[in-house]
């Protein structure tokens, strides 16, 4: 028999799958293709460029802060440094210039402190941004761009305070380079754009003669016009801010940051203290503003002080029965004020009441930041019932109010809120804002408008005259200030002195901060100084010296 024959199958049938399969395929390719070129090609077309472009950004020179003669107290120095190329890393700027094309070069600035410590609490420094402010942009100069790593942000002091004004707007260098990272050619380039430049109110060559009056010693030294500006501030122990530039260690730095002496602090508007006697000017204006005395009042001073409560007899004596056991008999009020005299002023407040003398505290702004354009200032403290009542949970005694009345207790201040209440005396009763900035200023920044408010206390003329008489006859023979008994003799120009001590007890070991205020001309006050020496000893023999020295040199060159 005859094998049945199998069917036969079409061959065309395998051709036509075939067909449908690389056709398949072929949408499938030009799909993607499709995709890549038209719906994806800026974005593989942007990361081709990428990688043979470099954008090599161009430091912008800081603006220069100078003093009120023009001087340069903070600046830039130009250096040159290296672009290398690297194909994983992009670039990178180097310090070795060793067989360094021309074309390899940028220029860099770096920041420069020529008066270094002397200035430091007033310059600040600069640093690294930190991750907080990397990819942000500065709500107050958006212009200036987002900060980078490489970014450099002012701390601390006038770099600080007008970073917006000082920083300029970095630039950028477009760069083609090959497969090895090698530069070909430059595409583009955008110039930097420096910051502004500011002038300052600084004396520059008092300022270099302050800073060395505290060598060694913990303290800080005001000195400022009748308008407060200040013309030299200097707050002890100090830093180099160059250092933060150029460290040449980690370990300067961290010895720096860990200094139980504190560098970093400025005294001057960080730090409060007992003002002593130094606040007797303030509470004697306070009585005759509100009546309670005048100039024919007298007080007999017998060395202390009795009063007879509930709770027993309490005595409060004056400093000169206490160490010698003198007395000064029938005084009025510019003898209290030259003499120092304690119980004077414990009477005093008794007859004005912590609420008066609170309310002439609170004018003469010794409970609220004076607003001096640097960062980091607080504000003292001037006591109330109720603010012993809330913080202490105590009651307020009379005890309290003789103890404030002389400077003591509670009632804390800085030194710039002591410097500023001064100077309002000195210039007859006008309490304005302590500034750095001149109202000279370059570039078309706009700048606040309040640092150079001044405000009328209303006090009246001859009550202003009266404690400056006192003030005055405190720096001639018979007061404390004995360092300044023949200033008025022995300067070229003759002018008087107004001056108060200060020897305010901390409560730590009998140690006393040491506290001078004063200021010259009598009638046309140019320069006002405050100068505390941290738990120093005695005002009169500790920093009545160094005010001495302020004012021969600064009358001294005047007359040149």
């Amino acid at each position: 028999m005859r094998p049945l024959s199998q069917p036969q199958r079409d061959p065309t049938l395998y051709i036509w799958i075939l067909r449908l399969i690389l056709l398949l395929v072929f949408i499938v390719l030009l799909a993607r293709i499709t995709e890549l070129q038209v719906i994806e090609g800026s974005y593989y077309r942007a990361l081709a460029e990428e990688n043979r472009i470099r954008k090599v950004s161009i430091s912008a020179p800081r603006g220069k802060i100078l003093a009120r003669g023009g001087e340069m107290l903070v600046g830039n120095n130009e250096i040159d440094k290296r672009i290398i190329f690297d194909p994983n890393t992009g670039y990178t700027k180097s310090d070795n210039l060793s067989g360094a094309k021309p074309e390899e070069l940028v220029k860099e600035w770096i920041r420069n402190y020529p008066l270094g410590k002397k200035f430091a609490h007033v310059s600040g420094y600069l640093g690294r941004a930190n991750v907080d402010e990397v990819g942000r942009v500065d709500s107050k100069c958006s212009d200036k761009g987002i900060k980078s790593n490489d970014s450099l942000v002012g701390r601390g002091g006038l770099e600080e305070y007008y970073d917006c004004v000082l920083r300029g707007i970095d630039g950028e260098e477009l760069i083609e380079v090959d497969s090895k990272g090698e530069k070909v050619r430059i595409l583009g380039k955008r110039d930097p754009t420096s910051g502004n430049d500011i002038k300052t109110t600084i004396d520059y060559p008092l300022q270099e003669f302050i800073a060395e009056k505290l060598e060694g010693q913990k303290g800080t030294i005001i000195v400022s016009d009748s308008k407060d500006e200040i013309l030299a501030l200097y707050s002890s122990p100090t830093y180099d801010p160059n250092t933060f530039i150029n460290p040449p260690s980690v370990d300067v730095i961290e010895k720096i940051l860990n200094d139980q002496d504190l560098p970093l602090f400025n005294r001057a508007i960080s730090g409060v203290y007992h003002p002593g006697s130094t606040f007797k000017p303030v509470v004697a204006l306070a009585g005759l503003e509100e009546g309670v005395i005048d100039k024919d009042y007298i007080y007999e001073d017998t060395g202390r002080l009795v009063i007879n409560t509930p709770y027993g007899t309490f005595s409060y004596s004056n400093w000169y029965f206490t160490q010698y056991g003198g007395v000064e008999g029938r005084i009025n009020l510019e003898r209290a004020l030259a003499r120092s005299t304690d119980t004077f002023f414990y009477n005093l407040g008794g007859l004005l009441g912590v609420d008066k003398i609170d309310l002439w505290a609170n004018k003469f702004g010794m409970s609220q930041m004076t607003l001096i354009d640097l960062p980091g200032e607080i504000s003292g403290l001037v006591p109330s019932p109720e603010w012993k009542e809330k913080v202490k949970g105590e009651r307020w005694f009379l005890g309290n109010t003789y103890h404030m009345s002389i400077g003591q207790g509670d009632i804390a201040v800085t030194p710039l809120e002591l410097n500023r209440a001064i100077t309002a005396i000195a210039n007859k009763g006008s309490l304005c804002v302590p500034h750095l900035l001149s109202a000279e200023v370059s570039g078309n920044f706009h700048f606040p408008v309040s640092i150079f408010q001044c405000k009328d206390l209303g006090t009246k003329e001859e009550n202003i005259k009266l404690v400056k008489q006192g003030m005055e006859d405190a720096c001639s023979p018979g007061g404390t200030g004995f360092p300044f008994f023949d200033f008025k003799e022995k300067n070229p120009r003759h002018v008087s002195v107004a001056c108060k001590t200060g020897t305010a007890e901390t409560g730590v070991n009998n140690k006393t901060h040491a506290w001078f205020t004063a200021f010259a001309p009598m009638d046309k006050p140019e320069i006002i100084a405050t100068v505390l020496v941290e738990e120093g000893g005695e005002g009169s023999a500790v920093a009545g010296p160094i005010a001495r020295d302020i004012f021969d040199y600064w009358f001294a060159a005047d007359s040149k």
